[in-house]
């Protein structure tokens, strides 16, 4: 693989976990660095570098960041959203993965992309149900604020330094891992 190629797997890992915190900050993201000339996407997936598309997506994520404020409305934005992560991860993939062949790209795509997206948005729910049934939803705008900040943040790192949010997901993926040993069902006491 060529280090071009490195990059972009990056860039569409990075931008695939910040879609399992919030599904329209990492298409917003990328819609925006394809406008701006930053990143050239797959020749199918050219259209996310429109206006149009930049204004779709920035009026999608300010309506999916406002709603993840409102208390126990969150909760049903990620029984939509965990599905609608793993769609976002795998396109995200697909259009950052450009000269491949069709069949490593979708390979690619649906395993890292929607798999990493799912991973985290799922233990993203699991974060919010706790803390909505542990404290009522009151500490739950805190929650939305912490994860809006994680796909900001991972986002603006895929696009301008790669493999930095290659690092970064990483270290998420691990701090997600620990957090399903501890809770898995099943789990012994001794442990």
């Amino acid at each position: 693989m060529s280090g071009e190629t490195m990059i972009s797997v990056f860039l569409g890992i990075g931008l695939a976990a910040s879609a399992g915190f919030r599904v329209f900050v990492p298409l917003f993201a990328l819609s925006i660095a394809s406008y701006a000339g930053l990143w050239d996407l797959n020749e199918n997936w050219q259209w996310m570098g429109s206006l149009s598309a930049v204004i779709i997506m920035g009026v999608a994520t300010l309506a999916e960041v406002f709603g993840y404020f409102i208390p126990w409305f969150d909760n049903l934005l990620d029984s939509a959203a965990i599905p609608m992560a793993a769609l976002a991860g795998t396109a995200v993939m697909v259009s950052t993965l450009t000269g491949m062949d069709p069949v490593i790209t979708w390979t690619l795509a649906i395993i890292a992309g929607g798999g990493t997206a799912t991973a985290i948005k799922g233990a993203a729910a699991g974060t919010r149900l706790t803390s909505s049934v542990t404290t009522g939803g009151l500490a739950n705008p805190a929650v939305s604020a912490v994860e809006t900040a994680a796909a900001t943040t991972i986002s603006l790192a895929s696009v301008l330094v790669p493999v930095l949010a290659a690092v970064l997901v990483i270290i998420v993926l691990a701090f997600v891992f620990r957090i399903y040993r501890k809770l898995r069902p099943g789990r012994r006491s001794s442990q």
